[in-house]
């Protein structure tokens, strides 16, 4: 399982948003220009997170782009699924009848996989932008 470009981009824009004060709306070309992210791409990763809830835009002269929630409240799992979609490192742990073998039950492969992706995915719940932000703060 690889992460795409995009997803590593919306880590860029949501840890910089997390890392400016509180309420603070930044302008997509500012973004742009100092994570740098190609703007037209930029664009598209902003719809992404804006559908996903977890950032908000502003029109207008003074508009720009905000974090729609806490940093507190917004993870590495948030932002993964809201570029990449509901996590799954096998088809058959979103859908039994993927299965090529047309098992009805569980099989040994599919039990560890589950275990798996159920504690990659409260891994990458368990780390907020909050302490990203000012991790990179000390740096």
């Amino acid at each position: 399982m690889q992460l795409n470009q995009a997803t590593d981009y919306a880590f860029r824009v949501v840890l910089y948003l997390a890392g400016l004060p509180s309420g603070t709306v930044e302008s997509g070309v500012i973004i742009a220009e100092r994570q740098n992210i190609p703007y037209r791409f930029l664009q598209k990763i902003i719809r992404m997170l804006a559908a996903a809830g977890l950032v908000k835009s502003y029109r207008g002269v003074e508009g720009g782009f905000a974090l729609a929630k806490s940093p507190d409240n917004i993870t590495l799992y948030d932002v993964i699924t809201a570029m990449e979609g509901p996590l799954g490192i096998h088809r058959c742990l979103a859908d039994r009848n993927a299965c090529n073998k047309s098992c009805g039950q569980e099989c040994p492969v599919h039990h560890a996989l589950a275990g798996i992706q159920e504690r990659l995915a409260a891994d990458l719940s368990s780390v907020t932008f909050a302490v990203l932000a000012a991790e990179a703060k000390i740096k």
